[in-house]
C-alpha cells in the first residue's frame, strides 16, 4: 500500500469478514511487522497501557478490530508525533470513523483512509459476475462450496453482525428492531429514503429511524447515495437513495437462495441497479457519486466527476435496453460529457456520440473506455 509510506497512520475500513485481515497480512509478508487483534484477550492486556507497548515497536504494526477500543486513536496521536517512535501504523476497523467517536478528530492529519469492500469484478472476472452479484462479494460467500452453504452463511453473517457486532461498538439497540428494520430496507433497497414511512412502520421517531439507517451507513452495510442539484428549473428530489451494498445480503435478507428464485423476485431490477453501482465505484475507485431526479420525471442512476469528465449511468436489466426521449433530455440537461447504459448485453456499441451501451461483463475495462472519449467539456467554475 502506498498510503503507508505517505502517512504515519493507514486505517484499512470495511465490512466485517470483507478481507481486511487476510490482505493485511498478505501486505506484512517479507516485513518486520507486528499483529495484534482486540478481540484477543492475551492482545488486550498487552496493550492495555498502548502508549509504553507501541513506542518499542519497529516496522510495521497491524492493529485489528479497533473499532472495539476507541481510546486507542488518543495514544496513536502522541505516538506518531514522537520523532522517536519509528513504525508505521496500519489500523484495521469494520466502523466509520464518524461512528468511533473522535477517531479522525483525534489522528487529523495524520492518517490515510482507505476503503475495502470484498471482491469485485476485476478480483474475480468477468465469468464469475453474476455469480458474484447472487452470492456477494464477501469472501467466505462468494467462495462457498454451494449455492446453500452461501445462503447459510449469510444467514449466520446477519445474526453474528447483529446480536455481537453493535453491541460491541457501544450501540444498544435489540437486535429483533434492528433485523426487521435491516429487512424493510432491503425491500425498499433502491428507493428515495422516507424517514416518516419507516417511523411509522416501526412505531419510532422520524429520528430514531435516521439513527438506525446511519448506523447500517457507519458499519459499511448500506450505501446512502446522495442527489445532486442541477441549477435547472425542475423540482428535484433531494433525499437520498438507499442501496445494501452488498447483494449477497440483499438476497439473504429477500429470501433469495438460487438463481431461479432471484430472476422471479420483483426486486431483481433494483438488485442488480445497487450490484452495478457498487462494481463501477470499486473499478472507477470513486469515494464521491450521486443520482439526479426530478418530481416531474427525468432520472439518472448514478453520476461521478472522473479525470475531468461529467459522466452518467443507466443501469438496466434488459439485453436490449430501450434509451427513451426523457433519458436523452436528461444527459443533455445536465450537460453530461458521456452516459453510458450498463446492462447484461452481449456486446458493447454506440448510440450516439455522448451515449452509449457498456455490457456489465465489461466493467472493469471501464476506465480505458473513459480515456477513448473526446476531451472533457470545459465548464465555469
Amino acid at each position: 500500500m502506498v498510503a503507508t509510506g505517505r502517512s504515519p497512520v493507514t486505517a484499512l475500513l470495511g465490512a466485517r469478514q470483507s478481507g481486511k485481515t487476510t490482505l493485511a497480512r498478505q501486505f506484512a509478508e517479507g516485513r518486520e511487522a507486528t499483529h495484534f487483534d482486540f478481540e484477543s484477550e492475551q492482545d488486550l492486556r498487552i496493550l492495555s497501557n498502548s502508549e509504553v507497548s507501541l513506542s518499542e515497536l519497529r516496522g510495521l504494526v497491524v492493529l485489528d478490530n479497533t473499532q472495539l477500543m476507541p481510546s486507542l486513536f488518543r495514544a496513536l496521536r502522541v505516538l506518531v508525533d514522537r520523532d522517536s517512535v519509528d513504525a508505521r501504523i496500519l489500523i484495521l476497523g469494520s466502523a466509520s470513523p464518524e461512528l468511533i467517536r473522535g477517531a479522525s478528530e483525534s489522528l487529523a492529519g495524520r492518517i490515510e483512509f482507505i476503503d475495502i469492500v470484498g471482491f469485485d469484478v476485476n478480483e474475480i472476472g468477468s465469468e464469475s459476475l453474476y455469480s458474484l452479484w447472487r452470492r456477494g462479494g464477501l469472501p467466505k460467500s462468494f467462495l462457498a462450496s454451494s449455492e446453500a452453504d452461501s445462503f447459510a452463511w449469510r444467514g449466520n453473517f446477519i445474526r453474528t453482525f447483529l446480536e455481537r457486532d453493535i453491541p460491541q461498538i457501544g450501540i444498544r439497540i435489540p437486535a429483533v428492531a434492528m433485523r426487521r428494520f435491516w429487512t424493510m430496507l432491503a425491500h425498499w433497497h433502491g428507493q428515495i429514503w422516507n424517514a416518516s414511512e419507516f417511523g411509522r412502520s416501526l412505531g419510532v421517531a422520524d429520528k430514531t429511524a435516521r439513527g438506525y439507517l446511519d448506523l447500517l451507513t457507519g458499519t459499511f452495510m448500506i450505501r446512502q447515495l446522495q442527489p445532486w442539484f442541477a441549477n435547472v428549473s425542475k423540482r428535484q428530489v433531494k433525499a437520498p437513495k438507499v442501496y445494501l451494498r452488498d447483494t449477497g445480503l440483499l438476497h439473504a435478507l429477500l429470501g433469495v437462495e438460487t438463481e431461479r428464485d432471484l430472476l422471479g423476485n420483483p426486486r431483481v431490477g433494483a438488485s442488480w441497479e445497487g450490484f452495478i453501482i457498487e462494481q463501477i465505484l470499486c473499478v472507477l475507485n470513486q469515494p464521491q457519486a450521486w443520482f439526479w431526479a426530478a418530481h416531474s420525471g427525468g432520472e439518472i442512476d448514478l453520476l461521478v466527476q472522473y479525470r475531468g469528465r461529467w459522466l452518467g449511468f443507466e443501469i438496466k436489466f434488459a439485453e436490449a435496453p430501450t434509451i427513451s426521449k426523457l433519458v436523452r433530455k436528461t444527459a443533455e440537461l445536465l450537460a453530461l460529457d458521456h452516459l453510458f447504459v450498463v446492462c447484461p448485453a452481449r456486446r458493447a456499441y454506440t448510440v450516439s456520440e455522448t451515449i452509449s451501451v457498456l455490457p456489465a461483463t465489461d466493467i472493469g475495462d471501464l476506465n480505458s473506455r473513459i480515456e477513448s472519449l473526446s476531451e472533457p467539456t470545459l465548464r465555469p467554475n
